[in-house]
């Protein structure tokens, strides 16, 4: 899925204007159908105005936020069968996740595939498609267009058993792990 990101923010006598109007897509090489789109990102206090920070994204040291950070992020996950492919190189399409993602891979099981956990609350509308959620004691939900999942800093994984990609738009809020 195309997204197109308009961005405003302020000029020199402070009226609002369009400071980024672009195309956005990051489609995987290495797993057709796969794609992870960072839209925006804030750590910290945002500052607006005059002299606001400029595109937060290009040169993102880590794709997940550290506490009180945010992630705007589209993604969108091809049929699971896609990855079962005897063509599908799970060594480079890691290694475009550690380009395109950085920081999202070390979240991951190696020994449980799909599972992580994040130090987030992440809120999920599935836009396009249908997932299933699995959480860690094996409970599945279906997703369909619209629907909405608020994560709590959970343990799960997203599946496609559908014969095609869906979409994804998550808001990702860090937080802080409590005992």
């Amino acid at each position: 899925m195309d997204i197109r990101r308009l961005v405003t923010g302020h000029d020199t006598q402070g009226r609002a204007v369009v400071v980024a109007d672009e195309r956005l897509v990051r489609p995987f090489h290495s797993l057709p159908g796969f794609a992870n789109t960072l839209l925006w990102a804030t750590d910290g206090v945002p500052r607006v105005g005059i002299g606001q920070a400029a595109d937060p994204v290009p040169g993102l040291a880590c794709a997940l936020p550290g506490p009180a950070g945010t992630r705007l992020m589209l993604v969108t996950l091809p049929p699971d069968a896609s990855m079962a492919s005897p063509a599908f190189d799970g060594v480079a399409y890691a290694q475009e996740l550690i380009e395109k993602v950085p920081g999202f891979l070390q979240v991951f099981e190696p020994d449980a595939p799909g599972m992580h956990t994040t130090e987030t609350v992440d809120y999920g509308v599935l836009l396009d498609g249908e997932v299933w959620l699995e959480l860690d004691d094996g409970r599945t939900e279906r997703l369909a267009p619209h629907d909405l999942v608020v994560q709590n800093g959970t343990r799960h994984a997203w599946r496609n058993r559908s014969d095609r990609p869906a979409t994804l738009l998550f808001v990702l809020i860090g937080a802080q792990r409590v005992a």
